[in-house]
């Protein structure tokens, strides 16, 4: 394929944008090569510049659950701008898509809509220290909470790639409140808070891990995690900014069935607009201003066209009861399509499935933790990457990214794709 047109967009963009892009993983450092400047989007696929075709493995990373350009969400936001794009003033829309988040997921009663996961996931950590009057919180190694200061401690996803795992900027003090754990290593936690005892607000954790690849819990993970928290009176929070509304009307709280105390939302949640949110029962989420000591605030928290194409997303998952199967049904399809492939092949690999989200890892034993997702082939994955791009398929430029399933992709899609494999890893 020629990208003659992004390769020119990238140089204008890196005049005036550092690095050429607004968020590091863009711009494929870690793979090589030029990044895909879009056009457009509709369905299951990518246009880029170039009038390039693609099919499209990320998703905006994850909110487009029912495809690109879905009419609901674009009608609704149409609509909305036609009266007015922002008011930091409340709407009633805000209370709508409120009430239906409720109703849909386990175990919270009220719920405090921001701009971005990372705001979620920053300041549903202050509310749990205000709450618990602790400082010191728990996170895993390889899971990514956004880049606020407490959670790039071993980062997954774009910190891995770039090899700045442990950001300068951030303070010994932070640090030293913040940590670090091995995801599905529960004795790992329970050193932690031996060794730190009535001092730790929380543990934060993705419930299934998407930022080193796909990586669902195992041996009961979650439900000890439950258990240590219970025991140690500390809160446990569920970052489900990529899990939520996506593996399952509830998220990850009503597929494993095991309740967290405060629970963060993003992607899906905002119909692919900039939205974030935290959840919680009403003794927890009672201690945010104005009712309580915790601030929190954003002058376009609520944004009318955000919670309009949220609304109108949320509406669409609750209304259908077979999306959630089909999701499934695709990913499986897949799996056992790149499986069958790569299995023909010397190339040593392991696939994580999970609901709607997936990862092909280049590595020989089991993918469970950062460690092990560390282990990885890059140059295997840069070569699978670009050849997968040439063949029209578009996947995370990263080894340390899930792959997101779109209910847009029929099955003439996943068989490009099982096809597109096959071709790249013949060559490989």
């Amino acid at each position: 394929m020629v990208y003659k047109r992004s390769s020119a967009l990238f140089n204008e963009a890196q005049q005036c944008i550092p690095g050429g892009v607004n968020s590091p993983v863009r711009a494929f450092k870690s793979v090589g090569g030029t990044p895909i400047f879009v056009k457009k989007a509709k369905g299951a696929y990518l246009y880029d510049e170039d009038g390039n075709q693609f099919i499209d493995y990320i998703n905006s990373w994850g909110p487009m659950l029912l495809g690109h350009a879905y009419a609901p969400v674009v009608n609704a936001v149409i609509e909305k701008a036609k009266q007015g794009t922002s008011f930091g003033m409340p709407t009633e829309v805000e209370t709508q898509i409120a009430a239906l988040a409720i109703a849909m997921v386990p175990n919270i009663d009220k719920i405090r809509f921001v701009n971005s996961g990372t705001e979620a996931c920053m300041s549903a950590v202050r509310l749990a220290r205000g709450y618990t009057k602790k400082d010191k919180i728990i996170k895993f190694a390889g899971c990514y909470h956004g880049h606020s200061d407490s959670f790039l401690i071993q980062a997954g996803s774009g910190a891995i790639t770039f090899g700045t795992p442990n950001s300068p900027g951030v303070t010994k003090g932070t640090a030293q409140d913040t940590l670090l754990a091995r995801y599905n290593d529960i004795e790992s936690v329970t050193s932690l808070i031996n060794a730190n005892k009535d001092e730790i607000a929380c543990i934060i954790i993705e419930p299934v891990a998407g930022n080193m690849g796909c990586i669902p819990p195992k041996n009961n993970f979650l439900e000890r995690l439950r258990a240590l928290c219970d025991a140690n009176h500390i809160l446990l929070i569920f970052d489900e900014v990529m899990t939520g509304f996506r593996l399952a009307k509830g998220g990850a709280q009503e597929l494993f069935n095991i309740k967290a105390d405060i629970v963060c939302f993003g992607k899906v949640i905002g119909g692919g607009l900039p939205v974030g949110a935290f959840a919680a029962k009403q003794d927890i989420m009672d201690y945010l201003a104005p009712n309580g000591p915790v601030y929190q605030a954003g002058t376009l928290s609520g944004n009318p066209l955000a919670m309009a194409a949220g609304l109108a997303m949320l509406e669409a998952i609750n209304s259908d009861i077979e999306l959630f199967n089909r999701l499934e049904a695709k990913t499986k399809y897949l799996h056992q399509g790149l499986e069958t492939v790569l299995q023909q092949t010397t190339i040593d690999f392991t696939i994580n499935r999970l609901g709607s989200m997936i990862s092909v890892h280049f590595a020989k034993d089991d993918v469970i933790d950062f460690e092990s997702s560390a282990k990885g082939n890059n140059a295997t994955f840069k070569a699978f990457f670009h050849g997968m791009l040439n063949q029209g398929i578009y996947i995370a430029p990263s080894a340390f990214e899930t792959w997101f399933i779109t209910d847009a992709l029929s099955y003439t899609d996943l068989d490009k794709t099982i096809a597109a494999c096959k071709t790249v890893c013949d060559a490989l």
